[in-house]
């Protein structure tokens, strides 16, 4: 499978971690004297799963390097369009529709193997959007002072994966549901409507369990999707804010040791 990884931009003065990056990438920031990118990078040269990889974000980027065919193009801002952009660089390589992994350039701690086992079981499902969700125990367990946010279902609170797998045809033959996503990203009412408003009591009142809730919204968006939870924290663990840096700088750090 191949795998884009939206690296960003660069963090202004308001964001939280300027004080660290200081005008840099995000992606550049070294954590563990690493750039951030480059243990992302390490991890998917060592997934089996993976052939070729598309990195959007800044030219500053260019400079990493992996044992895999990379090619990089210009972040524009948007995660969507970043996202669609990275996936018509690769149909522009190989027009052959399939599944492609999405992967955010912030969660230094992910391994090929949590790479590889995402891969392995989007492959089983054949769906065009696998979206992977994290356990609150998982989450706590690894990194009990993460400070994650978590969504509550009738079953279970999780919170989102930083990796995620799509099929092709979403972009090629569905450019109305990305036009749709995009449209309401910002906006919690047009969420609401998009996904249904009965969705979205059930999920505030807790009525639904997670499954019955993304077969709901797949419904309603009109795609074959599957919600599946990851046993890996690693895979939801992103740097955000100064102190999920400290806390991966020191993990990352032992593990280096």
């Amino acid at each position: 499978m191949d795998i884009v990884i939206t690296a960003g931009g660069i963090p202004q003065p308001k964001d939280l971690l300027y004080t660290y990056t200081q005008g840099i990438p995000k992606a550049l920031l070294k954590i563990a004297d690493k750039p951030m990118l480059q243990w992302v990078l390490d991890a998917v040269g060592s997934a089996q799963s993976i052939e070729r990889i598309v990195i959007v974000g800044p030219p500053e980027i260019q400079s990493l390097k992996t044992t895999k065919p990379i090619f990089f193009i210009p972040n524009t801002g948007e995660m969507f369009t970043n996202i669609r952009s990275g996936i018509l660089k690769l149909l522009e390589i190989d027009p052959q529709p399939r599944q492609v992994a999405i992967l955010s350039s912030d969660v230094p701690s992910i391994t090929g193997e949590i790479i590889d086992w995402i891969i392995n079981t989007a492959n089983k499902t054949g769906a065009e959007i696998c979206y992977y969700a994290i356990t609150r125990q998982v989450m706590e367990k690894k990194f009990p002072n993460a400070r994650r946010s978590y969504y509550w279902f009738k079953d279970v609170e999780v919170c989102g994966a930083d990796i995620h797998v799509v099929h092709t045809r979403l972009i090629t033959h569905r450019p109305d549901m990305w036009q749709r996503l995009l449209a309401v990203r910002k906006n919690a009412f047009k969420q609401a409507a998009l996904i249904g408003y009965g969705t979205l009591f059930s999920f505030l009142f807790r009525l639904r369990t997670l499954a019955d809730t993304g077969i709901a919204v797949s419904r309603r968006l009109d795609v074959q999707g599957q919600v599946i939870l990851c046993p890996y924290a690693e895979a939801g663990m992103d740097v955000d804010k100064p102190f999920q840096y400290d806390i991966l700088s020191q993990e990352l750090t032992r593990s280096k040791a």
